[in-house]
């Protein structure tokens, strides 16, 4: 299996060559680029073509989210995955982060152990966020003024029954066991969701089944 190429996007040189000696240890891991800045980081991203950007929030030029945004626009990086990785984490860099397209958002605090399984789980096209987190970004997104779909002028029964697992935090396999089928069909049918609802990623599937009221918020 081909390593899970890397582009680590911060303003610090030392946490730049921290986190790539870090990877480098790892078989499954390829640092493909480093950037400083924004800006920088959209050229690199364009050349080396890689599976996840770890991606710092303040920088200059042009910061984190805004570089996340034409990222995840960029039909040249379609495979490209965003996670955040920021020492901030208020409701308001949580909500724009993701809105921008992030997979996931993870604290600097946290250990080499969780970051090298965060970006796996975003590799593998899970999204990585905390309950807590998810709370946060429900709670922010509800509360934003939206044009609401009716969920059952779209989706089939059993699309809803996978979309509210998606809402729940289920993994793939956790869907699987759940509803009693098979894990590449549990594949088609969130493939078929994202196409549907015009979700990037799992995060908005998830944001959706809270729009949609199929999950709430405790």
């Amino acid at each position: 299996m081909s390593p899970i190429k890397v582009l680590i996007a911060d303003d610090q040189t030392i946490l730049r060559s921290s986190l790539a000696s870090l990877f480098d240890v790892e078989d499954d891991f390829e640092v493909v680029g480093e950037a400083s800045n924004g800006k920088e980081v959209l050229e690199v991203a364009r050349c080396s073509k890689p599976d996840v950007v770890l991606m710092d929030i303040r920088m200059p030029e042009v910061d984190g989210l805004t570089a996340t945004q034409y990222i995840c626009e960029d039909p040249a990086l379609e495979k490209t995955k965003v996670l955040i990785l920021t020492m901030f984490d208020s409701d308001e860099y949580i909500y724009k982060a993701l809105c921008s397209g992030a997979s996931g958002f993870l604290l600097k605090d946290s250990t080499p152990k969780q970051l090298l399984y965060a970006i796996r789980q975003v590799f593998e096209g899970q999204s990585l966020l905390s309950p807590k987190l998810v709370k946060k970004l429900i709670k922010h997104y509800l509360a934003t003024p939206t044009v609401r779909v009716r969920y059952d002028e779209q989706l089939t029964n059993r699309e809803v029954e996978v979309l509210t697992l998606v809402g729940r935090g289920l993994t793939n396999r956790e869907i699987a066991s759940h509803l009693v089928i098979s894990l590449s069909t549990v594949k088609s049918h969130i493939s078929n969701l994202r196409m549907k609802l015009e979700a990037r990623d799992r995060v908005q599937l998830v944001i959706t089944a809270y729009e949609y009221n199929l999950v709430t918020v405790a």
